[in-house]
């Protein structure tokens, strides 16, 4: 059963996407060379609880951080340390959650660390930025789960055609159903053939999380047990946007508040 939700609870899902937004707007402005991932982690924990929230990974299946902090090499999942210092040129990905009064939010930003980030690594984030938003745009009510999932994959080819890359789709990671639970049903794969799965209602949210590499789709899990990595050493990015589907279209939870 994918859960429906009321337009109240939807609103009480921005309220924490809200929170999730400001926090990966802060954390943004902190990583610079220099500062070690795990102070990344303490200014996002520190931000979550001061609005009240509570971080969603924290403890999470035995999680140890509030953020996962994925550098360079690593796709997700990364842990935060004292002794990941940042350098100037690192491309270091963020995926933070916040509970508010029992609603989630969750959400991911690719980050490029200092001015020295080449140009290949920027096309990478870039393109990664644009497949989700594809599938944003996407969530539209009655359509079908894998619609995003095409509409993902299709803009992640485009790019890499413009950019003169292929780029490596992770299949084995993907989106998923939010809202009184951080990971819920449907999983939804960042590729796939349209007009399959589930038909998309009013009410439903999830989080749409493409995520591309510089070189192959292969993945190693580290031996902390989380962390997960490009088999080839090639560098890779991650967006996220919490969304749920309305009448109207889709709703970005997660999106930074307007002025």
């Amino acid at each position: 059963m994918i859960e429906l939700k009321s337009r109240g609870e939807l609103e009480a899902m921005r309220a924490a996407g809200l929170v999730v937004a400001r926090t990966l707007e802060l954390v943004t402005e902190a990583a610079k060379p220099g500062v070690s991932t795990k102070e990344l982690d303490e200014l996002a924990e520190q931000t979550i609880r001061d609005a009240g929230a509570v971080p969603s990974f924290k403890g999470y299946h035995g999680f140890p951080a509030s953020i996962c902090a994925s550098v360079n090499e690593q796709i997700v999942h990364g842990i935060p340390a004292a002794s990941q210092v940042l350098a100037d040129g690192d491309l270091i990905s963020v995926d933070c959650g916040a509970i508010l009064e029992g609603w989630h939010g969750d959400s991911a930003v690719t980050i490029a660390v200092g001015p020295s980030v080449s140009a290949k690594d920027l096309a990478l984030s870039d393109a990664t930025r644009v497949a989700m938003w594809a599938g944003v745009e996407a969530v539209q009510p009655g359509a079908r789960l894998t619609d995003i999932s095409h509409a993902v994959q299709t803009a992640a080819e485009r790019a890499g055609e413009a950019d003169g890359v292929e780029y490596g789709m992770i299949l084995e990671y993907g989106g998923h159903g939010i809202g009184s639970q951080m990971h819920m049903e449907p999983f939804l794969p960042n590729v796939g053939k349209p007009g399959k799965g589930p038909r998309l209602k009013p009410g439903m949210a999830l989080a749409i999380e493409p995520m591309l590499t510089g070189g192959g789709g292969e993945t190693l899990e580290l031996d902390d047990g989380w962390t997960v990595v490009t088999a080839d050493g090639s560098r890779a990015a991650h967006w996220e946007h919490t969304v749920a589907i309305t009448d109207d279209g889709p709703w970005v939870l997660t999106a930074p508040a307007t002025p």
